[in-house]
């Protein structure tokens, strides 16, 4: 960030973590302009990043390898896509599968003939492959295959699929894994701390995703031109920004929310800045005009939002619902200097949670020069320090204070401990088990923060009242088993913003909030939840090409405006043959 907005986001009005991390309205937030697949395109955009293709070797049916290489102003590397058969018993979302439609991984430097034979032999096995430390991220999709069989056809009969199909589903491939930080074998995070193109969170695997949309574009039109040379044609470039790339993310994405607090604090901390930044702003009319033409945009896209959840689906319906009655408000309020501070307060009145935070991700639109430099405040230096020296009645004040959120709750019910985290032995994935009525709580996960401070807050007042100057370490030492809980408190009560204000034993708790709080900042759209513990969302729809990456846009603002992609209303037929440039 720049200094200057350093110094000003220092007296900024925050609105209060209390009100912030309530799980109900983390599970509420929209993608915005500093989710990851937002800031990773302005980066390529501006820094003029090239991809070109080195390598296609694929037959007829769409099968083989193809490479693509990035060029960036500091260093170049490679996307390397096997394409493979696949029987449609053997697809499946699941991270335990074993083969997948298409495999892949970016490597950092140079493509040899020996590293891309190392890599055709273990990047299709992934976990199961002995992976090469100059991979910086693996991973699989798979087809979604109506999608993709329809779009075939239809290029291969010279006319452009329909959009709907992508307005129901929004991509041709869906990943199921994007693996990096040194799992596998694959380059440790730290390779990337220093790295001008790729040190912010998720970018290099945000950029892996944004690969991936790339080729299945190039694959589906191969494919449909090797069916019918005389009359495949290329799919036009409008359908081509509403193609994104799916995802399937289950309850193995939770933990990581907990077992990362100072990440967290760095991305709320951001976002809650950038909003208090843009509330302060003067508004002209140029701008509340923009904001309703944002408004209508998002009412249309989430119209559009196909879901079976029915939960989901109320919320969605609930949202498109009352935005007529903001449009109203924006029309007919006068234009007031403080008029964003009157839209919240208003908004937090009248309406939704959902509805609430839509509104603040469309005033960050308004600002980019504002919100952008918080782009690269994303990141944490991930260190959890104990104070041992520390008088023991400071660190009871500590949680009276900063976490006496966790001592309203009470643990005793079944309710309030219905639920236990494991991890499961077979599957190698995080599960939610019912207490009392599943075996396995004795292998509990310990994700459930506010259990364990309230039993260190009980334990400390009891060492307390025995020894009233006693220190941190003398508490330790008698009652080892709660150093890690007093490591986090002691950290964390520096932070505002790092812990979920929830009890995530609680039969109420939903799982699914703490999936879309981060997928909210890897940049989701079309959230379709597949049950209460797996959901299926789109990244990268309406994001610029890579032909106009490459062709260095003009207007980078907007280049950038693509948030709440919309159905193309009609597609021009008349195009050239597949593997042609549309003019």
């Amino acid at each position: 960030m720049h200094e200057s907005s350093i110094n000003m986001a220092g007296s900024l009005r925050l609105r209060p973590a209390g009100q912030v991390m309530q799980l109900e309205r983390l599970g509420s937030l929209h993608a915005s302009r500093l989710s990851f697949v937002r800031t990773l395109v302005r980066q390529m955009a501006r820094q003029r990043w090239q991809v070109s293709c080195t390598r296609f070797d694929l037959d007829a049916q769409g099968h083989g390898t193809a490479v693509y290489r990035l060029q960036t102003p500091y260093g170049r590397y490679h996307g390397v896509i096997f394409a493979q058969p696949l029987e449609d018993s053997a697809r499946s979302d699941r991270v335990i599968a074993e083969a997948w439609d298409v495999t892949f991984g970016v490597v950092e430097g140079e493509l040899n003939e020996d590293l891309l034979a190392q890599m055709a032999a273990n990047v299709p096995l992934q976990e199961a492959g002995r992976q090469d430390p100059r991979v910086l991220v693996l991973s699989r999709a798979n087809k979604s295959l109506r999608n993709f069989a329809s779009f075939v056809d239809a290029l291969a009969e010279g006319r452009q699929p329909d959009p709907a199909w992508l307005t129901k589903v929004g991509y041709l491939y869906r990943t199921t894994a994007v693996y990096g930080n040194g799992k596998f074998g694959i380059a440790d995070y730290a390779r990337l701390q220093d790295s001008p193109d790729f040190r912010r969170p998720f970018s290099v695997q945000m950029f892996a995703v944004y690969l991936l949309r790339h080729f299945s574009i190039e694959q589906v039109e191969h494919i449909a031109r090797s069916r019918a040379p005389e009359s495949a044609v290329a799919m036009h470039p409008t359908l081509r920004r509403y193609l994104g790339i799916g995802n399937s993310t289950g309850l193995g994405m939770a933990p990581f929310l907990i077992n990362h607090p100072q990440l967290i604090q760095q991305w709320i901390l951001s976002r809650e800045s950038a909003l208090a930044m843009a509330l302060e702003q003067v508004p002209t009319e140029a701008e509340r005009w923009r904001l309703i033409e944002l408004t209508r945009r998002a009412m249309q896209h989430l119209a559009q939002t196909v879901t079976e959840d029915k939960p989901q689906q109320e919320r969605n319906l609930e949202t498109v619902a009352s935005l007529p009655e903001v449009l109203t408000w924006l029309e007919t309020v006068p234009l007031d200097t403080d008029l964003w501070q009157q839209l919240t307060a208003w908004a937090e009145r009248t309406l939704q949670l959902e509805t609430q935070e839509l509104i603040n991700t469309l005033l960050l639109e308004l600002y980019p020069a504002v919100v952008e430099p918080f782009e690269d405040q994303m990141s944490a230096d991930e260190r959890v320090e104990l104070t041992p020296d520390m008088p023991l009645v400071r660190l009871k004040q500590l949680i009276d204070t900063h976490y006496d959120w966790t001592l309203d709750h009470d643990f005793t019910t079944r309710e309030g401990c219905y639920w236990f985290w494991y991890r499961s032995i077979e599957k190698e994935e995080p599960r939610l088990g019912v207490r009392h009525q599943e075996p396995g709580a004795e292998k509990e996960m310990p994700l459930a923060i506010a259990p364990r401070v309230q039993r260190a807050h009980d334990a400390i007042c009891a060492f307390l009242s025995d020894h009233p100057r006693a220190l941190v370490v003398e508490f330790l030492m008698e009652q080892p088993r709660y150093k890690e809980i007093v490591r986090r408190i002691q950290t964390m009560a520096e932070t505002a913003y790092g812990e979920i204000r929830a009890n995530l034993w609680h039969r109420d708790m939903k799982p699914m909030h703490l999936l879309r709080a981060k997928l909210s900042f890897f940049g989701a759209s079309r959230f379709d939840p597949k049950s209460d513990r797996w959901v299926r969302m789109t990244l990268f729809q309406g994001a610029p090409l890579v032909e106009e990456l490459n062709a260095e846009p003009v207007d980078l603002v907007d280049f950038d405006d693509w948030s709440f992609s919309l159905e193309p209303a009609a597609i021009d037929t008349h195009l050239p043959k597949a593997g042609e440039t549309p003019e």
